[in-house]
């Protein structure tokens, strides 16, 4: 049984392939924004991101790829609220990019292996729930991509293959879950990587100061120069 976790599964999910209605992408944003503010990403973005944007002096600009319905940018914003702070959503979806438009937050509609931004266009660059979507190639692409656009700093969050991990979210999403999130979101699990296999990444992109932390609810935040 445990067996299936010793390797990352190449199965794509039903976000990867389209395979899924618009009530279903509109409820799994609505369920994505739940789990962002419960299960861990935010926790993950303070320790990580805002402990370092709290040292940064001056006008500073964020930018988020994948960014999903904006709810970390959101976020983000009321954080930095006080403060000249320049925040950016890429996403390829064109809902996607139209939902995150908004007070103080700007959204460009892109690839994100090829993003549309000059070098060093941004202080810091991160992504949330994006790397286990990729094969290794493309992520050391996207990767590569976050380091040439971040003048500072990149991170990426993600999700820790685990055992444990895979079973609890499967018992415990059965309650509140639809099934295309239930399903998709095991599926991310048995897709995502280990530490070590960040941090392989890490240097295939050719990151430096490379640091892989530990955050509650089974996520690993990677972060480099």
């Amino acid at each position: 049984m445990l067996k299936r976790f010793s390797k990352r599964s190449t199965e794509l999910e039903r976000l990867d392939t389209g395979d899924y209605t618009s009530d279903e992408y509109k409820h799994w944003q609505k369920e994505m924004r739940f789990i962002h503010r419960i299960f861990g990403e935010m926790r993950a973005l303070r320790r990580t991101l805002f402990r370092d944007l709290d040292q940064t002096h001056g006008n500073v600009s964020v930018l988020d790829v994948g960014a999903g319905s904006g709810e970390l940018l959101r976020e983000l914003s009321k954080w930095t609220a006080g403060r000249k702070v320049f925040l950016t959503g890429v996403e390829i979806n064109r809902d996607a990019t139209l939902s995150i438009q908004g007070d103080k937050i700007s959204a460009v509609q892109a690839n994100a292996l090829r993003l549309p931004f000059d070098d060093d266009s941004f202080d810091f660059v991160f992504c949330s729930l994006f790397l286990h979507h990729l094969d290794d190639e493309n992520a050391v692409r996207l990767l590569k991509e976050k380091r040439r656009v971040a003048k500072r700093r990149i991170y990426a969050i993600d999700l820790n293959r685990s055992a444990v991990a895979y079973y609890l979210y499967k018992t415990v999403g059965r309650m509140f879950l639809q099934k295309f999130t239930l399903e998709d979101g095991a599926l991310s699990i048995l897709r995502s990587r280990t530490p070590e296999e960040l941090i392989s990444l890490a240097e295939a992109a050719g990151l430096s100061d490379i640091n892989v932390e530990h955050s509650r609810v089974n996520r690993l935040i990677l972060s480099g120069l």
